[in-house]
């Protein structure tokens, strides 16, 4: 993974960011889209089971370990996808990005081939494409994942100290 910064490096920087934007829940609840999720956006136990409305509550502690999981999954899918090597805080940005959208959605953004492309400009307003939902049959800006979006350009645009 040559030209992914490493987990070790990317995580402290990417662990809030997501804790902030998905909250912590401790029982099941439906995210936006009707999913089940749990946790810090849990949507898969580790063991690959889904999340449903009848699983137990967990603690914070659990929830923190599923979402180190599934970032260390979404940090090995991401650094296949980079042609070119990504700072810390680039890295830190896409990751939470594609722990929201998910890996399929990032490696076929404008985000990514615009990075990919040496478009660092372009790749930051990029992320703000991805600020809508499907809300009553219409797509439209929430303003929850708008926010969420500045920060991650603004984390993306960050240079390494």
């Amino acid at each position: 993974m040559p030209n992914w910064p490493g987990d070790d490096a990317v995580f402290p920087l990417c662990v809030p960011l997501i804790k902030q934007y998905e909250g912590f829940r401790a029982a099941p609840y439906k995210d936006s889209a009707g999913i089940p999720t749990i946790g810090y956006g849990t949507i898969l136990y580790p063991n690959g089971k889904a999340v449903t409305m009848q699983d137990p509550p967990i603690t914070e502690p659990k929830a923190e370990e599923y979402l180190r999981y599934q970032m260390s999954l979404k940090s090995k899918t991401i650094a296949t996808y980079l042609t070119r090597a990504a700072t810390l805080h680039q890295g830190a940005a896409m990751l939470s990005l594609t722990y929201n959208i998910g890996t399929g959605a990032f490696k076929t953004s404008t985000v990514l081939r615009k990075f990919n492309a040496g478009d660092i400009p372009g790749s930051a307003d990029a992320f703000l494409m991805w600020d809508k939902a499907v809300v009553d049959g219409q797509l439209v800006v929430v303003p929850g994942l708008h926010a969420r979006r500045v920060k991650e350009r603004g984390v993306f645009l960050t240079a390494d100290a």
